[in-house]
Order: structure tokens, then C-alpha cells, then sequence
């Protein structure tokens, strides 16, 4: 991502008289206007138009080629210090930002600092309206205590800063008619209606259609061809219809029903007894492909950069790509030639192909895509069979003697690896060179810590909350998200907040990160 940040025209690449050492925080955005323009130019190339600058930005950001970046032309505001070493440290939060706009870091120039409530309130209902003159989209206000050592004093819970306020501005609302309404189709082949709408300007960008969600809740909206309904966006980014103006509904205007077919394949639709969702059956269903194969290909599964939905799809007409593992048959002959990708796009995607071979068990068994089975639940599976071998023949018993997996759960894994597409899949999968292991660790109920529970609170500077969970679960503890008298001990990072008083009070054991690092040395006998 670094030099994708280096694109950003507003980021200086070199600094003068900066500090030793110095660390910031900031948020990268698309303008409207770039946005807009980026949109204009899609469409008339051919390509998928992106939902709004958010999403059109951090998709920017992820990108493997930062010519591509550079061209989405994004711009950054510096918000905080997050460390400086050196002369001249900022003692509160205006003077940090005074300091980054020395230095040459862009900083809004719509900050300001107040002295009591009354003028917070003035600040609020000044904006309310003034924010749609800003040149990029915003929901709301961030209230911060100005002096640092008091933010200090005044720490944090597990969520949030006790220093900082988050003020969301109330949602608008727009009136529209609805044109159509029309069915999308899932990965898992959910069925989901969308209401399409006269275009009309919301909260600072033109929007066109909102979804429904499912069809309980488009049944219980009643919402129908030719109404006249109020739409606002969720957190400013998000649309959706919020209610229908029945005074309005033209005579005879029909309820929507769900379609019996598949709009994408045709083929057949079904609703199991007591479910919500309408479900596509035909497994070949070329939206369920597209979607499986971004599900697949997603950071949290096999992590592979540079193919977003617009890429799949382009290799899928192609007739590049039938199932998931024939992305490991890709090559750059293929790739190079096709319209946008050239030699460079073409090695730095196969590169990622490459890398995820091994991303192991507990990512691929996520990607694979099976029902029930979350980010949580496949690394339990993972920890606890260590091999797809081992998970294939596991009967039901066993995968209910996983934590937290149910009756149901362990049906739709023993379902799924009982079929014999998937089985074929798995065999390909193996061929192009998966890892179908986990990296060594203890069982759950197994290991050096085993029985032990604990809770982590606070920035630690050595691990992510992620790879600390990790290596407590990889040892055979538990991870909790709450104290109690049962913890085993909280570790504690940098600014830590209420789980760390609760400890306090409790008696419970507090670990520094040197104390978690020694205890990880410790247990794993080094």
C-alpha cells in the first residue's frame, strides 16, 4: 500500500525538520468532483461504476499497480500525531495539527478550536447544512479534547476514546419514484430485490437504486413499481428506502412477487420451510460463479490482490476461469494480452496467485465458501483437525466437539464435503499445490495453555489484536472479549480503557507486552 499512499500528490515524500521519528494518522478520500469524473469515464469505457467515493478509494488504495492509483487521483487529510520523537512535541491536539501543516501534510481547514459547549453546538449546526459546499462527502463531526496529557488521563474503553466525540449529522431524506425492481443473485445464490429509482441527489451525490434486503422485508415495506417513497443514506453512504408514500401509489399498481426462475441462469429458485432467503439451486448460475470467485479471492480468505469483481468477470467471459482452482492455471500469455492488464498487471496478479497456495486451512476452508462456516468458525475447524484429510472424515460427533459449532453447522460441513462436485473441487485444489494443513498448534481444550482465558485491551506495539488472539489460541488458550473473575489475565496495551479498570477491580492478573511475550517464550518452551 505504501506506494500507492506515495501517488497521493497532497503526501509530501520527503519532510524538512521533522522530528526522529515521526508517526501520523490520516484518512485518504476521493473528491467528488475526481469521483464523478472517474464514474463518467467508466461508463464510457464500459466498465462497472463504482457505488460511491468511499468504496472507489479504498479499492484505489489495494491496488497492485500504482500507475492505476496514481490516475484515480486521491487526496489525504492528517488528523493526529500519533508519535513524535525529537524536539518541538506538540502539547495538544490544534498544535499537532499546526505542526503536520509545517511540515507540509495536508490538513483540513475545517477544524476549530472551541473554548465551551454552547460554541460546539454552533460548530454543529453550522456544518449541518455547510457540508454540502465541501468538495468530498462527510457524515459528521469528530469533538476532541484538545490537550493531549488530558487524553491520556482520560484513556479509552475497548470501543472508542473516553477524549472523543463522533457527532453523526441526522440522515437526510429524498423523495423519488421507484421504476423497477429487480433481483440480484448472491454467492450462496440469495435472491436480493432492488429497488431502481428516478435519480435524485442525496447527501451530496445522485443515487439510483437502494436494496431491499430480502423479500420479508420488501413485503413488509410493501413496496411496488411506481411508488413514490423516502430514501436516505445510512451513515451518509449507504441508500435505503425508509417508507412508502401510499397517498401517492398509483390505482392498480401490482405487489411485487419474487421471480420462480433465476434472473441470471433461469434456472430454478426454492425456499427451504421456516428460511428467509430465495435461493438459486443451479450451481453453474453465472452470477453465483462471479460471486464465489470474489469471495474467494477476498482479503479475508485467500487474500489475493488485484483481482477485484470487474477482473473476475473479465476472465470469466474470457472462458479463463470455470471454478475457483482454475485460477492456478493462469499464465501471463493469457493475462498480458487482455484489454488493461499488460505484462506488469499480468505477473504482479500471478505473483498473488501464487502466494496464496499457501495461505492455509483455516483461509481456504473460509474461501471455500460453505455454509455456515464464517472467519471464526473455519479457524476452530482448522486448529481442531489440523488437515482437510482429517476434516473430510470427520462424522458429526466430532465436528460438535469443535467449540461453538451446533448440529446444524456440522450438517452443512458434512453436506458439503459429501458432494461430489466439491470433492472434485478439493482434488484440483490439491493438484495445483494448496495447503490443505494448519501450521502445528495445540487443540483447543490442548496445549500449554489450556484452561487459561484472556483478554486483550488496548494498541499493543508488537502484535495486531489479530496475531495476539493467534498465538494465545495457537498455544491452547481462550481468547475472551470480557472480564470476568474466571480471566486468566488481561494484557494490556497503550491506552487502554475500561477491561483494564475491570480487571483492576476484579484482582485479575495484568500482562504488559513484554509480560505476553515472555508467557508466549515461556509455553512454547523456548
Amino acid at each position: 500500500m505504501t506506494p500507492n499512499v506515495r501517488t497521493i500528490r497532497s503526501v509530501p515524500l520527503r519532510l524538512a525538520d521533522a522530528p526522529s521519528r515521526l508517526e501520523v494518522r490520516g484518512e485518504v478520500y476521493l473528491s467528488r468532483p475526481v469521483f464523478q469524473a472517474l464514474n463518467a469515464a467508466r461508463e464510457e469505457a464500459g466498465e462497472a461504476l463504482f457505488a460511491n467515493p468511499r468504496n472507489a478509494a479504498a479499492g484505489s488504495l489495494r491496488l497492485l499497480d500504482s500507475r492505476i492509483t496514481a490516475a484515480r487521483k486521491l487526496s489525504a487529510f492528517l488528523y493526529s500525531v500519533a508519535r513524535w520523537e525529537g524536539d518541538g512535541e506538540p502539547r495538544t491536539q490544534s498544535e499537532g495539527l499546526s505542526a503536520l501543516a509545517a511540515l507540509g501534510f495536508p490538513v483540513s481547514a475545517q477544524h476549530e478550536r472551541v473554548e465551551d459547549a454552547a460554541a460546539i453546538e454552533t460548530f454543529l449546526e453550522t456544518w449541518r447544512t455547510r457540508r454540502h459546499a465541501l468538495d468530498f462527502d462527510t457524515d459528521g463531526v469528530v469533538i476532541k479534547v484538545d490537550s493531549l496529557a488530558d487524553q491520556k488521563r482520560l484513556g479509552q474503553t475497548a470501543k472508542a476514546p473516553r477524549w472523543a466525540l463522533a457527532y453523526k449529522f441526522p440522515p437526510e431524506e429524498a423523495l423519488t419514484k421507484v421504476t423497477a425492481i429487480v433481483v440480484q443473485v448472491g454467492r450462496t445464490g440469495t435472491l436480493t430485490p432492488v429497488a431502481e429509482f428516478e435519480p435524485v441527489l442525496l447527501a451530496g451525490s445522485t443515487v439510483r437504486r437502494a436494496t431491499l434486503h430480502n423479500y420479508e422485508d420488501l413485503a413488509k415495506k410493501d413496496v411496488r413499481v411506481g411508488d413514490t417513497v423516502a430514501v436516505e443514506k445510512g451513515g451518509d453512504v449507504i441508500p435505503k428506502v425508509t417508507r412508502v408514500l401510499l397517498e401517492r401509489r398509483p390505482d392498480g399498481a401490482p405487489a411485487f412477487t419474487m421471480p420462480v426462475t433465476c434472473p441470471a441462469c433461469d434456472g430454478p429458485v426454492s425456499r427451504e420451510e421456516g428460511a428467509v432467503a430465495f435461493r438459486c439451486t443451479n450451481p453453474a448460475c453465472p452470477a453465483k460463479v462471479l460471486s464465489a470467485f470474489s469471495h474467494f479471492v477476498g482479503r479475508k480468505a485467500m487474500d489475493v490482490e488485484g483481482l477485484g469483481d470487474e477482473r473476475l468477470d473479465q476472465l470469466l467471459r474470457a472462458g479463463l476461469l470455470t471454478d475457483v482452482a482454475s485460477l492456478y492455471d493462469l499464465d501471463a500469455a493469457q493475462l498480458a494480452p487482455l484489454p488493461r492488464w499488460g505484462d506488469k498487471s499480468a505477473a504482479l496478479v500471478l505473483d498473488e496467485i501464487a502466494r496464496s497456495k499457501d495461505a492455509g486451512l483455516a483461509r481456504l476452508l473460509f474461501a471455500l465458501g460453505i455454509r455456515q462456516v464464517g472467519e471464526k468458525t473455519a479457524r476452530l475447524l482448522a486448529r481442531r483437525f489440523l488437515s482437510l484429510e482429517a476434516l473430510e472424515g470427520a462424522n458429526l460427533d466430532e465436528l460438535q466437539s469443535v467449540p461453538e459449532i451446533g448440529p446444524e453447522t456440522a450438517r452443512e460441513i458434512q453436506s458439503w464435503f459429501a458432494s461430489e462436485p466439491n470433492r472434485a473441487l478439493l482434488a484440483k485444489l490439491r493438484a495445483a499445490g494448496i495447503r490443505m494443513t494448519e501450521a502445528a498448534g495445540a487443540r483447543p481444550g490442548e496445549g500449554p495453555l489450556a484452561g487459561r482465558t484472556y483478554v486483550l485491551t488496548g494498541t499493543l506495539g508488537r502484535f495486531t489484536r489479530d496475531s495476539a488472539a493467534a498465538a494465545i489460541e495457537t498455544l491452547g488458550g481462550k481468547v475472551s472479549g470480557s472480564v470476568s473473575k474466571k480471566t486468566t489475565a488481561v494484557i494490556a496495551g497503550e491506552e487502554a480503557g475500561s477491561k483494564l479498570e475491570k480487571a483492576k477491580a476484579l484482582g485479575v492478573t495484568v500482562l504488559t507486552e513484554d509480560d505476553f511475550e515472555r508467557l508466549l517464550a515461556e509455553a512454547a518452551g523456548e
